[in-house]
């Protein structure tokens, strides 16, 4: 039998079960308690924030039934006779609940004529229906379809509740997990629950302890390994700017995501600077690292390296926006290396 795959064992089933998106749950619960639902809502945010599980719980919360909850993927039926079917559809009256509810993923794919007929259905639309519009893309909307819809933007999970949810689950799958390789799995699932819950049953699946390590974490999922984003700070704290490129040529070697190691860089970067400049915080910082981690940063700000400053930190964020347009993945690094340290005054 074939494991059920964890973003749909845990999909939330209630509004009380939905992480981050507070401003959108409290609207939606006000609308069910005070009779006020739109006709018509138009959710917008990128993959793996909760668009369609948030539209499936409002659709249950309206005492909608299976029978008359339908969900279209709008990329694989995005013509006009797609939405002519759809708009003959909704004149029927519901099977057995006070709404049909129509969840339409992937809004955005429809085609112009396609929005047009939907359009002409969200003017006029029966008492019965309710339209719930998903989509990644909003720029893509046309004004009209926005005008006649309650928009709602959903936030991107900030690491910390990814943190959360996946030390959450590892323990009632009955694994270990440290913080530290939960924060790594945070960190690579790049603001989305989807891909955490991925990541993280992937690793589950490899496991023979049901101990999930951040070693592990890093062979399963490709990630560049700490140590080598440990080093490549320590070069640069130390000034050694050969080591730095060299340590960027092996990542490059190891065919290592460029951005991923630069936004683990970044990360870890960015830990230092809190570590100076608010001690008071050291203790929640270093609950969430590992032992090695600790003793890397303690070692690092005991040399009190100017290159280890909000101006480095300026230039590897720049590095990190410019990364995805190089056609060189490992050429923004190099130059953030160069000018951080100073060589390119030196030519």
């Amino acid at each position: 039998m074939i494991p059920l795959a964890l973003y749909r064992k845990y999909r939330p089933d209630t509004f009380k079960d939905i992480l981050g998106q507070d401003h959108i749950v409290k609207v939606l619960e006000g609308a069910i308690k005070n009779k006020s639902v739109s006709h018509a809502y138009l959710f917008n945010g990128s993959r793996g924030t909760g668009k369609t599980s948030i539209a499936r719980i409002l659709a249950n919360e309206l005492g909608t039934s299976s029978n008359d909850i339908f969900e279209i993927d709008a990329a694989s039926n995005r013509g006009i006779d797609d939405i002519r079917e759809l708009r003959e559809s909704v004149r029927t009256l519901p099977f057995d609940s006070d709404y049909k509810v129509y969840i339409i993923d992937e809004v955005h794919m429809l085609t112009k004529e396609a929005f047009n007929a939907l359009l002409k259905t969200l003017e006029e639309p029966p008492a019965h229906v309710i339209f719930i519009l998903a989509t990644t893309e909003l720029e893509k909307i046309p004004d009209t379809i926005i005008s006649r819809s309650q928009t709602f933007t959903f936030n991107k999970p900030t690491e910390s509740i990814l943190r959360e949810l996946i030390k959450d689950i590892a323990k009632k799958e009955k694994f270990k997990i440290d913080d530290a390789s939960a924060e790594l799995i945070a960190l690579l699932a790049d603001h989305s629950f989807r891909d955490a819950q991925g990541i993280l049953q992937k690793v589950m699946s490899v496991s023979d302890n049901n101990t999930l390590e951040s070693e592990e974490i890093e062979q399963v999922t490709g990630a560049p390994s700490s140590k080598l984003v440990n080093e490549l700070i320590g070069s640069l704290s130390s000034k050694d700017i050969g080591k730095a490129l060299s340590l960027i040529k092996k990542a490059s070697e190891q065919n290592t995501d460029m951005k991923i190691f630069l936004k683990l860089i970044l990360y870890k970067f960015r830990i230092l600077l809190l570590l100076r400049f608010a001690p008071d915080m050291r203790k929640e910082i270093e609950h969430q690292l590992s032992e090695s981690d600790v003793k890397f940063f303690q070692e690092v700000l005991a040399e009190k390296s100017d290159s280890i400053s909000s101006k480095s930190l300026l230039v590897l964020l720049e590095a990190y926006q410019q990364i995805m347009y190089s056609f060189i993945p490992e050429l923004p690094l190099e130059l953030a290396m160069i000018t951080i340290l100073g060589q390119d005054k030196q030519m």
